[in-house]
């Protein structure tokens, strides 16, 4: 599983300087982090969609795409899938009620 994201985050750093005509992540890149964060939007809303319609095949898909355009906005913040990995290990064995409550408002 870790693998895939790994390949997934590999391919999409070595097209990020890529010809946008010919790459659709050099494309994303191209046009900046307000398109990225919209497509990751568009895919969540997608997903949400498909998961209250019952549809396990359009959520798999809709899930892939959300993965998918949420690497490409990491990479564009410079956030290497590792570090959230370290987030998610650092949450394990928390209570979400727990977490959630010990986070500070900004």
């Amino acid at each position: 599983m870790t693998e895939t994201l790994a390949r997934l985050e590999a391919t999409i750093a070595a097209r990020r300087g890529g010809d946008p005509d010919a790459s659709y992540v050099a494309r994303l890149f191209a046009k900046g982090t307000p398109k990225i964060a919209q497509k990751v939007g568009e895919e969540a809303v997608e997903a949400v969609i498909a998961a209250v319609a019952g549809d396990r095949t359009d959520l798999v898909g809709e899930a892939a795409d959300l993965l998918f355009h949420l690497t490409v906005l990491l990479a564009d913040a410079d956030i290497p899938i590792a570090e959230v990995m370290t987030e998610l290990d650092r949450r394990e064995g928390l209570s979400g009620l727990a977490e959630k409550a010990a986070r500070t408002e900004d």
